[in-house]
């Protein structure tokens, strides 16, 4: 029987290095400093990033300035995500982070996060991962992480090309995703922040207790017109589509992965609602989601950590999504937080006290028929990369195994898609690969 050799971590890296075990001070611009909530699945997530000042930086990269093509691995929360520094772009380890450089003569740095990230290797991640509260992996476990028997270079770079193709894709489709985003809260801010909506010329400002509001609109609490945990129908010991915290990325609205469980408790919502975030550090992370991925009439749950938002007087999905992820919502959640520390929770009585100023319905229903269909375009958008992040990851078990045998294919390995560049014309597709199957 062919022996098979084990290939540890750290025999394909020049460097594993852990991050400094201190908090950096952060300023307005500068150098992003990387935690574990920038860390994607193969990207790095710079949305709110911490930045940091030069003198910061210096002293933060001692051990090793981090270059394009090293990898960040988060050793917490989501414990064994991964991502890649595109070219161009400087930054320094945030706590709770490992900064890996490949041998790039025995391994494609591209490769490694594909590896890292298939289930095989996560499933060893989260075996050995540790911690009552939260997991987290020890330096030695990471440089011990044993690997697959590498295929031959040439390989690598082939199965690397193919592979970045559907991430090129996928990256499109966020970006496209978060100007849709970004378009639809510019309107929020404008009409319901600083209260320039259609005909405001024509509105006298009125006094309050929240200060100058316009004629007409009324100071109510949260709960009042807004739904705090609907009732939803849903019987126990049903399967179900299941949200965890895990499945909600930093920042973003969209919600792209779940689990099949039988339902026992937690709370229940349908597609419209907003998810809420109520515990720390996950609130102040900007944990907060639209849900708008469910069949018609479907109704699921999720953690017991999420509060559910629904429509009530106020009938806007997008309006009390973004409305939850405003400033003034999540400042005034943390600070009502009770429970021990580092565990914190939002109570739900919160919202009762939580007073915001709501605008006539009319002004409701025009919100709605201008950003509704950017929330239909993201849902589109998000299905779409569903289906391709489906397709890669059905594909690299298969061509690292061998399965899909990629030797003798014609690819020209291009630098492109390692320098994050983003087309924001029509995505591309596969078409024109071909695979030998053996």
């Amino acid at each position: 029987m062919k022996q098979t050799k084990i290939i540890k971590l750290k025999d394909v890296c020049e460097l594993v290095i852990d991050c400094e075990h201190k908090t950096a001070p952060i300023q307005e611009t500068g150098y992003p400093s990387i935690r574990t909530p920038n860390i994607g699945r193969g990207r790095l997530i710079l949305e709110n990033v911490n930045r940091v000042s030069e003198e910061t930086y210096r002293k933060w990269t001692k051990r090793a300035v981090p270059q394009a093509e090293d990898l960040i691995l988060a050793r917490e929360a989501p414990v064994g995500n991964v991502a890649i520094i595109p070219k161009n772009l400087k930054v320094c380890l945030g706590q709770r982070t490992v900064l890996i450089r490949t041998d790039k003569k025995k391994i494609n740095p591209h490769y490694l996060v594909y590896l890292l990230l298939g289930a095989e290797i996560q499933g060893k991640i989260k075996s050995f991962s540790n911690g009552a509260t939260v997991h987290h992996l020890n330096m030695k476990d990471i440089r011990n992480l044993e690997l697959p028997e590498l295929l031959s270079l040439e390989t690598q770079n082939k199965i690397s090309s193919i592979l970045s193709n559907y991430d090129d894709l996928i990256e499109n489709n966020i970006r496209r995703i978060e100007i849709l985003e970004q378009m639809a809260k510019l309107v929020y801010e404008e009409w319901f922040v600083k209260f320039r909506f259609p005909g405001h010329e024509k509105v006298k400002m009125v006094s309050s207790e929240l200060g100058e509001v316009p004629e007409g609109w009324e100071v109510k609490a949260f709960s009042e017109v807004i739904n705090v945990n609907p009732s939803r129908k849903l019987s126990k010991g049903k399967l179900a589509t299941k949200v965890s915290m895990a499945d909600l990325n930093t920042w973003q609205s969209w919600i792209n992965s779940w689990q099949k469980e039988e339902y026992k408790f937690g709370p229940k919502f349908k597609n419209g609602d907003t998810l809420f975030a109520r515990i720390t550090p996950s609130l102040e992370n900007g944990k907060t989601a639209f849900v708008n991925f469910l069949d018609d009439g479907e109704t699921a749950f999720g953690s017991t950590e999420f509060i559910v938002f629904g429509p009530k007087i106020i009938e806007s999905g997008p309006y009390i999504f973004f409305l939850s992820r405003s400033e003034y919502v999540r400042e005034t959640a943390v600070t009502a937080m009770t429970g021990t520390s580092g565990r914190q929770r939002v109570p739900n009585n919160c919202f009762d006290h939580l007073l915001i100023c709501v605008p006539p319905n009319n002004i409701v229903e025009r919100f709605n028929e201008i950003v509704v269909p950017f929330f239909e375009m993201i849902k589109n958008y998000s299905k779409k990369s569903l289906c391709l992040k489906k397709t890669r990851d059905l594909l690299l078990p298969k061509f690292i195994s061998g399965e899909i045998d990629v030797s003798d294919l014609d690819i020209r390995i291009k630098d492109e898609y390692q320098e994050n560049n983003f087309n924001f014309g029509e995505p591309q597709d596969d078409k024109g690969l071909r695979f030998k199957v053996v």
